[in-house]
């Protein structure tokens, strides 16, 4: 197995390319690891045309054969079987003494997923141990965005071989990984944790892969190994293609070599066409034994500009603070709108939140609203931010917007699925979860973009995230919470709570948390509007009690508003007492209800420090 390490020393060899390119290009489009049993012809067909176009090694159809993304096709329990007939049909079509490396692929892109890092530990080890114990060459690792998952990986596989194992790096951005990290240190600490051959595959074509690698010195142990795309990708009548002339691919190789690099192959749109123009190339050229890199340019991140109002998860910690919700407009008036934010500002509600298109219907932007509210009308505000209508690019965009405004205070929200709204035809996004967008954010305060690119500047963002105790299992509940501070949430603010004795389960068994709570209230208007809140509207439950009080009062506009705000306050008796934090949703604009609701809280306020007083 060593012999690929001895081959490198003297020689740059040359790798195979996609095999998902050319599994596309006749029509196959689902699981391409399901085709080394159904179609077990074709894939020694592509190794041996790899082969004849002169790769000095193959690497084993597995990219994706592993429990978790077979599960995906519901293949979850063929993960020996795939991977077994791989190793054999590679191994079979290298009968001219090629080396054979076997394959496992990244599972994070810029979404972490759902899948915790032990579960996909556990899934590639599986994997692994097939492919081990298939007598390869060789490991090969590819295609990670995310360096703990790989990182995490390489010692575990450590630890299972010795066999040598090339680790590759995937990056949004020349030089730079998508946690900020330059590529020349990630490399070096792949050598550092055992990896043999260290690189980059994927996403960056030869131009800018050539450019990342101008930064990497040369390893003390390892060597550099490199696998770009034909080019960058394109969509031509929906389908993905890569524009690339071979020779342009084949003299990149030779520029690659000269910045250090031992080992060239192919990912995303290269064919054996591309293979046999960089083995001409490479056939008569020796490995570098030296280089200047050429340094990185340094991009200095400037502090933010500090905040004129104190972040409100570091008020509510010592003192009562109120937050109202009053949602921008389904229309074009605007007038009751602003005038109800400039009330409940001015009586002294901390900011004015607004929703981002509730229960996927479309409202008038809360980004343009909240510019509006305080620009014009120095009204402190919190816009939601939904994971459902924007991409990566939007979120992104979206963000860097909000923090030029001046708007650093945001709610995280993963969003209301769109076939609940006005458009149930709509296509819901959710690039990433509501947990991610939170670390996502976070990454933009450090002055670093989704991509990794520095931003020059950090963001100055104080993240809430939703908490809905309205559920059969508050623990659950509460353990989401627990992940969400994880990935750095700052404070929470919950659903409308009906029921005092919820108010006080929710306080013991939040009580440990470090963030804190806003707790929230929200006056009914009706009866009927009652029962569509409780029968409706996810995650939100009205007790028993509740609703047959609203129901005593149907019919009588003026007698259930008034029960609504009664029930409320009767709450806000129990909430002031376990929660500084209170979260006053005002409910189809009729913020005269939230104004009485804040004066309340203000006599209980009162009330309590004379109590104090005279103790």
């Amino acid at each position: 197995m060593v012999r690929l390490l001895e081959a490198l020393k003297t020689k740059a060899l040359t790798a195979d390319g996609a095999m998902g390119t050319i599994l596309y290009s006749y029509g196959l489009e689902s699981c391409h690891e399901e085709m080394n049993v159904v179609k077990p012809e074709l894939i020694e067909k592509i190794h041996r045309e790899y082969i004849a176009a002169g790769a000095d090694l193959i690497q084993t159809n597995t990219y994706g054969a592993n429990t978790i993304k077979l599960a995906r096709y519901g293949h979850q329990s063929r993960v020996h079987e795939f991977n077994e007939a791989a190793v054999r049909l590679a191994k079979k079509a290298a009968d001219g003494g090629q080396y054979v490396l076997g394959t496992i692929g990244g599972i994070r892109g810029v979404r972490t997923t759902d899948t915790t890092l032990e579960e996909i530990l556990k899934a590639i080890r599986e994997q692994a141990e097939v492919l081990i114990n298939g007598g390869l060459d060789g490991l090969l690792l590819e295609t990670y965005y995310d360096f703990e998952e790989l990182t995490e990986t390489l010692k575990m596989l450590r630890q299972m071989t010795g066999m040598p194992i090339i680790a590759q790096v995937s990056m949004h951005e020349p030089g730079v990984l998508q946690n900020g990290m330059s590529l020349n240190d990630a490399l070096h600490e792949l050598e550092n944790l055992g990896a043999d051959i260290v690189g980059v595959n994927c996403r960056l074509g030869p131009f800018h892969t050539i450019q990342a690698f101008q930064g990497v010195e040369l390893p003390k142990k390892a060597m550099l190994s490199a696998y770009p795309n034909a080019s960058l990708l394109d969509i031509e009548e929906g389908r993905v293609i890569y524009e690339s002339e071979v020779e342009y691919f084949a003299r990149a190789a030779v520029q690659l070599r000269n910045q250090g690099v031992r080992l060239i192959g192919g990912c995303c749109g290269t064919t054996p066409k591309h293979i046999e123009a960089v083995k001409k190339q490479l056939i008569n050229l020796k490995p570098i034994e030296k280089k200047e890199t050429v340094p990185q340019q340094k991009i200095e991140i400037s502090e933010p500009e500090p905040r004129l109002l104190e972040p409100l998860h570091e008020k509510v910690k010592r003192e009562r603070s109120i937050i109202v919700e009053l949602d921008t407009p389904r229309h074009l008036e605007t007038d009751a709108f602003i005038n109800g934010s400039k009330t409940l500002y001015n009586e002294g509600a901390d900011l004015v939140m607004m929703a981002d298109n509730s229960l996927a219907s479309p409202r008038i932007s809360n980004i343009a609203m909240g510019a509006m509210l305080k620009l014009q009308h120095n009204v402190r505000v919190m816009p939601h931010i939904t994971c459902r209508d924007r991409n990566l690019i939007g979120l992104q965009s979206h963000l860097m917007g909000l923090n030029a405004l001046g708007l650093h205070d945001i709610l995280a929200v993963t969003g209301d699925p769109t076939k609940v709204g006005d458009f149930p035809g709509a296509t819901s996004v959710y690039d990433v979860s509501s947990m991610e967008l939170i670390s996502l954010i976070k990454q933009l305060n450090e002055g670093i973009s989704f991509s990794g690119k520095k931003l020059r500047k950090k963001a100055n963002f104080s993240v809430a995230a939703a908490f809905n105790p309205n559920v059969r299992v508050l623990e659950r509940a509460v353990g989401r919470l627990e992940k969400k501070i994880e990935h750095g949430a700052d404070y929470f603010i919950s659903q409308p709570v009906y029921s005092k004795e919820k108010i006080v389960e929710i306080y013991e068994a939040t009580k440990h948390l470090k963030a804190p709570i806003y707790l929230g209230i929200m006056p009914l208007t009706s009866f009927r509007a009652s029962e569509f809140l409780h029968y409706e509207v996810p995650g939100i439950k009205l007790s028993d009690e509740v609703l047959e009080r609203m129901k005593n009062c149907d019919g009588d506009k003026a007698r259930e508003a008034a029960e609504g705000v009664s029930i409320a306050k009767e709450l806000l008796d129990t909430a002031v007492k376990y929660f500084n934090g209170i979260y006053l949703i005002t409910p189809f604009l009729r913020y005269e209800m939230t104004l009485q609701l804040m004066q309340y809280i203000k006599q209980l306020d009162m009330q309590n420090k004379g109590v104090q007083a005279n103790v």
